[in-house]
C-alpha cells in the first residue's frame, strides 16, 4: 500500500496497515498531527461501494518548518554498534549518490531482514523499517528526515533540498 504516491482517500484502519501501526494508533497519530497544524483531516464524500474515509490534507508550510528544523530536537538520533540492518540517511538513495562511495560502514536502521551490515541509526519510531519496506517514496522521505535528524551540514543542506522539493511537488 502506497502511502506516500497513493489515494488522497484513506480510513484509519488503511493508515494503520501502510504505516505498521494500530487504527487507533493511528487515529490518534493523525489527530496530534491535526492540532500541532501540521494535517487537516476531514470526511471524505461518501461512496456506494467502499467505506467512508477520511482526507488527509497536509499544511506544507508547517510541515517543511517542523521537519526541518524541530523534528531533531524531538527525536534525537541514537548510534549504537555495528548491526544488520536497512540503509538511512546519506547511505540511502536520494542522499547516496552525492557522496563518493567510502569504505565507511552506512547508517542502518536496525532490522532482522536488512541486507546490509552498518552502524546503529535509531528510526523515528520502531516500526520504520517495515512501514518502508512496501513503500518506496516513504522510505526515501524518511532516509532524508533522518540526514536532517543527524544535522551534520552537507548531508542536512542537501536533505532539506530535497525533502523540500519532493513535498512541494506532492
Amino acid at each position: 500500500m502506497q502511502l506516500v504516491a497513493g489515494s488522497a482517500e484513506w480510513n484509519f484502519a488503511k493508515l494503520g496497515m501502510a504505516l505498521d501501526i494500530s487504527t487507533s494508533h493511528a487515529f490518534e497519530s493523525a489527530r496530534r498531527a491535526e492540532q500541532a497544524g501540521l494535517l487537516t483531516i476531514s470526511p471524505a464524500p461518501p461512496s456506494a461501494r467502499r467505506a467512508r474515509g477520511v482526507l488527509f490534507a497536509p499544511n506544507r508550510r508547517n510541515l517543511k518548518e517542523f521537519l526541518i528544523h524541530g523534528v531533531k530536537y524531538c527525536f534525537p538520533v541514537e548510534r549504537g554498534g555495528i548491526t544488520r540492518g536497512i540503509p538511512t540517511a546519506e547511505g540511502a538513495s536520494p542522499l547516496r549518490e552525492h557522496f563518493s562511495d567510502s569504505s565507511a560502514l552506512p547508517p542502518v536502521w536496525p532490522c532482522a531482514e536488512g541486507d546490509v551490515r552498518g552502524i546503529e541509526f535509531s528510526p523515528l519510531y520502531e516500526n520504520v523499517p517495515a512501514a518502508s519496506r512496501n513503500d518506496r517514496a516513504l522510505y526515501e522521505l524518511l532516509a532524508l528526515l533522518d540526514a536532517i535528524r543527524e544535522g551534520r551540514a552537507r548531508e542536512c543542506e542537501i536533505a532539506i533540498r530535497e525533502l523540500t522539493a519532493r513535498i512541494d511537488s506532492q
